[in-house]
């Protein structure tokens, strides 16, 4: 594949700053340039990184497990992720997906090295973490268009605006059958199901739908685990959920996704119904459901080559195509090279700073 003047300019570059890179934090993949201000590392230096058992000796370096936990929604992209980076690598991941709150439980006590957000990381927490001491880093890796699911049997709904999931999902809603949306739909109760409490997609949902974060009906399923939400819904007739967009894709035959317009005014006449899709979710289009995907790194782990690696490749020319072969979309060669830029500058940033 032929490049550009710009791709050769900044590929030559990245091969002079990764060299600049290995000789203090060992042989890395390749990244872009650093910037001179990266725009989310935390403020504060860390004092650990997680701790791990059993360290084999691999070439006379001690080969550590790199902990991530986190999201469920990332979770299907991490997991891509490291059955490929296995193969080349004599490192060993070790990848849970317990949510995205119950992640951050684990990075803030040092327990994980990698953290996987469905949303961006809260206020509260960057506090937290500065005083613990902990320094983060943040690479988008994926986009997600968070989808609304009907059983495939559904066959009288086939889109709802901003405005009818806030009534059906508003703490004190009263929308208890389909008939309560729609007259001239079932008279049969709605089957919800949704993200738990511990979850980044339920803060998300619930900030950009009810307009609250956290703020909820709960007469509902609420799982962690996607998968427990699509059989919810493949098998109820009646049932409606929201899903990540790469969980439905990979279970079509299971649940069916429908359109929402972004029309929030109830009174109002309904904007176009979009239905998610790569282009949609890339353009915002598909609004106001469309959301970027996270992996929050220990700035100290940055000290160990193994952790480098795998972040390097989470955003690499390699990884990306993963993210849409898990049904989620890739992001844009501009956002990559900000992320390359960023963590180049975080690796060197480590470097520098590590104790002698």
């Amino acid at each position: 594949m032929s490049l550009s003047g710009n791709d050769w300019f900044w590929r030559r570059v990245s091969v002079v700053c990764l060299s600049l890179i290995s000789l203090a934090v060992g042989c890395v993949k390749s990244a872009s340039p650093p910037e001179n201000s990266p725009k989310n590392i935390g403020s504060s230096v860390s004092s650990g990184t997680a701790k791990v058992a059993g360290s084999p000796v691999v070439d006379g370096a001690a080969e550590r497990l790199i902990n991530i936990e986190g999201s469920s929604t990332v979770y299907l992209i991490s997991q891509a992720f490291v059955n490929e980076f296995e193969k080349i690598e004599t490192h060993k991941v070790s990848l849970g997906r317990s949510g995205t709150g119950g992640g951050y439980k684990k990075f803030v006590l040092r327990q994980a090295d990698i953290w996987n957000a469905s949303r961006p990381i809260a206020q509260k927490e960057i506090d937290e973490l500065k005083e613990k001491g902990i320094e983060w880093l943040e690479l988008e890796v994926g986009i997600d268009g968070l989808s609304i699911a009907v059983n495939p049997g559904n066959d009288w709904c086939q889109g709802l605006s901003v405005a009818d999931l806030q009534k059906l999902w508003q703490p004190d809603s009263k929308i208890a059958k389909w008939s309560d949306l729609n007259p001239s739909w079932p008279d049969q109760s709605i089957q919800l199901f949704g993200a738990d409490t511990d979850s980044g997609t339920f803060e998300y949902f619930t900030e950009v739908i009810v307009g609250k974060k956290g703020s909820s009906r709960t007469d509902y399923t609420p799982s962690s685990d996607d998968n427990i939400l699509i059989q919810g819904v493949s098998g109820n007739k009646f049932a409606l959920g929201y899903i990540p967009y790469g969980y439905c894709q990979e279970n079509r035959d299971k649940v069916k996704v429908i359109a929402v317009s972004p029309t929030k005014d109830p009174s109002a006449s309904p904007a176009s119904f979009v239905m998610p899709t790569t282009e949609t979710i890339l353009s915002g289009e598909y609004a106001p459901l469309s959301r970027p995907l996270f992996e929050y790194a220990n700035r100290e782990a940055l000290n160990r080559p193994e952790v480098v690696k795998f972040l390097n490749y989470s955003i690499s020319d390699a990884a990306q195509p993963l993210v849409a072969k898990r049904g989620f979309i890739r992001i844009t060669d501009a956002t990559r090279a900000e992320m390359n830029q960023r963590l180049a500058t975080a690796i060197l940033s480590a470097a520098s700073t590590k104790p002698k």
